[in-house]
Parts: C-alpha cells; structure tokens; sequence
C-alpha cells in the first residue's frame, strides 16, 4: 500500500487552534459496523455505552518537554526532551544552527546540558541537575507543529487529561481531552467499567512517513504498561479504546502477550484486531500513521468518506478538535 493513498483535503480553517470552551463541548462523529454515519454531540456518549463495556483510558501525563537553551558561544538551541532516562539523563531532539557535538554544553536556565552522543535522531544528554525539576522550571508544554500559537497557561491546563496520572509523554492521548469528571461518573453510572492503562506517547506521533510504502515504515518505540485489573475487566466485555494509543497498548500486549514494555506495533490495514471493538478517537493528519490505523479498524473507504463527511459539515480537526466513535 501507498502512502499517498491515505491523503484527504483539509481547509487549514478546520485546523482547531484552541479547544473548546468546555471539554465536553465538542462534536461527536459516530462511525456505525457498517459505516453509517450520525452527527452527534461528545454529551451524547452515555447513551452509546451499555453496562457490558469497559472503557480504556490512558492516564499518561504530558512532560514539559520542550526547553530553550544557548551554547557558551551565544547560539541558541531548542532541547525537545523524549524520554527521562534516569535523575539527570534524557534523550532529546535537538535544534540548533549546528548539529550538537558530543561533549557540547547548553545553558538552560541556571543549569547546564551535555551532549553525550547520538542515538539514531535523538541526543542523549546529561542535565547538572534533577531533568523533571528543570522542565517543571523552564520547560512548556510541546504543542503539536500545527497549533501556530506559544504554549499558554490554558494549554497547560486543557492539553492535559483530567484523569492523567503519569509523567512520560511528550503529547497528549487527544480523545481524552473531551472527558471531564462528570462525564466519566456518567459512564459509570450507565453500568460500564472505567479502566486505564499507560501508554507514554513519543516524539514519533509528529513525525511524517518519509517511505512511499506503508510497509517500508518503521514506527518509534513507545513504553506502555497495563495493570492486571484492566486486563481482567475488559474479559467478556465490549472494549471502548479512547484514543489510539490506549488501542495500541490492548492490540501490543495481544500481539506480544507482554502487559508492559515497549511497543513499535504499526497498524495498518491488513491487521487482525484481538481486542478492541469500539474506538474513540480524534480526526488526524492526511497520510499519517494515525489516520491509517482508523482505516485498518472501521475500512479505507469507509473512513474517508468519514472525513469527508466531517470537512463539509465544517468539524474541527486534530488534538484540540472534535471527536469520532467508531464502531469496528
């Protein structure tokens, strides 16, 4: 398969620049098992959701990953931190005039970052103090490449789930931002469960296929982490995956029969679900790995047309825009 075969046309107007004035504000595509459509509003989810479900949050938490920094000499340098690796050592993209060289020393604040080397497009960097206490200081929350605004205090707040629990990723599980806590009390009190589990989403979510096939891409590799209580509830029960990355860590550990580790797992078309019935997700980039996965649960055909669909009733597109639940 093509690349190119999985491309849309998008008026950038529908790019959603801000989100909405409440989180559960936005609209609701719902996608039915034969690819019907109904125009909704995200307030009608309870009534979609029976007591024989299970509803899968993923609890990551958004880092401050991303840090200004200069070199001694005066440059500037941006530091896009991936992955803590330990109290003062991260992985992290690096942006400057000149490639970082190993040994090299940026500024950030009163502290200081070496370049200890390179592994494949990231930097592994040592910070003369604690990593999380530096970014709480001076890191700010890495918006996606085509929310064309700094990163404000409302960003801080709304680009955050409000069930988000654990440090590591470096953007949100959008179709979790439409969920505030009556929402998620509602669901319960139609009956259904309310599990979660941990995916911490990297850098990779932003980075375009640089392949002309599907198959010659290669995913980054995400930790994720599932605890035995979500695996015994979802047993028997209709699966609701909210977000792509809660179905990437359900779909991982069926592949792999691992409820913790990292995952690369690419999902196109072509994939045999194990798990997962019912996704609610975001609408996503043209010829993105995002966009591929939905057409692999609910059809190519059938989510184009979904998309297209969504572009002439004016909906609002990508992670601060409006919601679809799909039904596979």
């Amino acid at each position: 398969m093509l690349v190119s075969e999985f491309d849309y046309e998008l008026p950038a107007e529908l790019i959603a620049q801000h989100p909405a004035s409440q989180r559960t504000a936005s609209r609701l595509l719902h996608v039915d098992s034969r690819g019907a459509l109904r125009d909704l509003n995200f307030t009608d989810l309870p009534r979609l959701v029976e007591a024989r479900d299970v509803v899968v949050l993923n609890d990551t938490r958004v880092i401050r990953a991303r840090l200004r920094g200069r070199k001694p000499s005066g440059g500037q340098v941006e530091l896009f931190v991936e992955r803590i690796l330990g109290e003062r050592e991260a992985l992290a993209l690096m942006r400057a005039g000149h490639s970082p060289r190993r040994g090299t020393l940026v500024e950030v604040g009163e502290a200081q970052a070496e370049v200890l080397g390179r592994e494949g497009e990231l930097y592994r960097v040592r910070f003369s103090e604690n990593v999380e206490r530096l970014l709480e200081r001076h890191g700010s929350i890495p918006l996606p490449p085509y929310i064309t605004h700094a990163a404000t205090t409302e960003d801080a707040e709304r680009y955050q789930t409000v069930y988000a629990a654990k440090p590591g990723a470096v953007a949100a599980p959008t179709a979790g931002l439409h969920f505030d806590q009556p929402m998620l009390e509602h669901l319960r009190a139609r009956g259904a469960r309310v599990e979660s589990l941990t995916l911490h989403v990297g850098f990779g979510t932003f980075q375009p296929i640089r392949t002309e096939s599907i198959e010659a891409h290669r995913m980054h590799r995400e930790r994720y982490s599932i605890p035995e209580s979500t695996l015994q509830a979802i047993k028997g029960r209709r699966v609701l995956a909210v977000g792509t990355t809660t179905l990437r860590a359900l779909e991982s550990s069926a592949v792999s029969g691992a409820t913790a580790g990292e995952t690369e797992l690419f999902i196109y078309p072509g994939h045999q679900f194990r798990i997962v019935d019912r996704l609610l997700t975001n609408f996503h980039l043209p010829k993105s790995t995002l966009l591929m996965l939905v057409c692999a649960f609910a059809g190519r055909e059938a989510i184009l047309r979904a998309y297209r669909h969504a572009v002439q009733h004016r909906y609002r597109f990508f992670s601060y825009g409006d919601a679809m639940l799909i039904e596979r």
